[in-house]
């Protein structure tokens, strides 16, 4: 299964777009030894609206993958159990798991996949993507019961 961070926006040099960069570094290996193809970053254009931005969202997705949304209002998920959800759709055949990161604005009404949040709060795009990167590396790092994870 590939992993995809599908994102709104650019992620321009500097302190998040290095986080980022360090913690896909980390998790790629880990990530292939399980049976993973990569973990990859795709970023579309913000702009033109809530609708045109969903278009080039959508246009992005694989056919068969499973869509996780990032959003305040989803589903708080631990990080062993986001690593088991991750794990059992790889052993389910599942070619392709996208992770979306909205505009500033949010969604528009066409990207209605499944939701997660990281809490409540509103947190910044860029940190957004550094957090969920650091988030796929701590949950490659339990699949392969690496000592990265001290819950």
């Amino acid at each position: 299964m590939r992993l995809t961070i599908l994102s709104v926006g650019r992620l321009k040099s500097g302190a998040e777009r290095d986080l980022f960069d360090e913690y896909v570094k980390r998790a790629l290996p880990v990530a292939r030894s399980l049976g993973f193809r990569g973990i990859h970053a795709i970023e579309v254009a913000s702009g033109g609206g809530l609708d045109a931005e969903a278009e080039r969202i959508l246009a992005k997705i694989p056919a068969g993958a499973n869509v996780i949304r990032l959003d305040e209002f989803g589903r708080n998920t631990p990080s062993a159990d986001f690593a088991r959800q991750i794990a059992r759709l790889r052993d389910q055949g599942v070619p392709d798991l996208v992770f979306l990161i909205g505009g500033a604005e949010g969604y528009g009404e066409a990207v209605r996949p499944d939701t997660m949040a990281f809490g409540a709060q509103t947190w910044p795009h860029r940190l957004v993507r550094a957090m969920l990167a650091e988030q796929v590396y701590r949950a490659v790092s339990i699949l392969a019961g690496m000592p990265y994870h001290r819950a």
